[in-house]
């Protein structure tokens, strides 16, 4: 998947409200809304970190010498 192509958009959209609506529906503090959004901010940032890492080694011709 590429980084910021449009299944890349749709997956971190999905990702975003769901954590968004789990931290925010079963909040009972006064800040809810701040901790809700971080949380979520922080959700789609880790999925993108996760599928650049993921991304970059994809098409790796040149493994590492002396695996075993």
């Amino acid at each position: 998947m590429k980084l910021f192509g449009q299944r890349h958009i749709i997956i971190s959209s999905i990702t975003f409200v769901i954590l968004f609506l789990m931290n925010y529906v079963g909040n009972d503090l006064p800040d809810k809304l701040e901790r809700a959004l971080m949380t979520a901010v922080a959700g789609v940032i880790g999925l993108s970190i996760g599928i650049f890492i993921l991304n970059k080694g994809k098409n790796d011709n040149t493994p590492p010498q002396n695996f075993d």
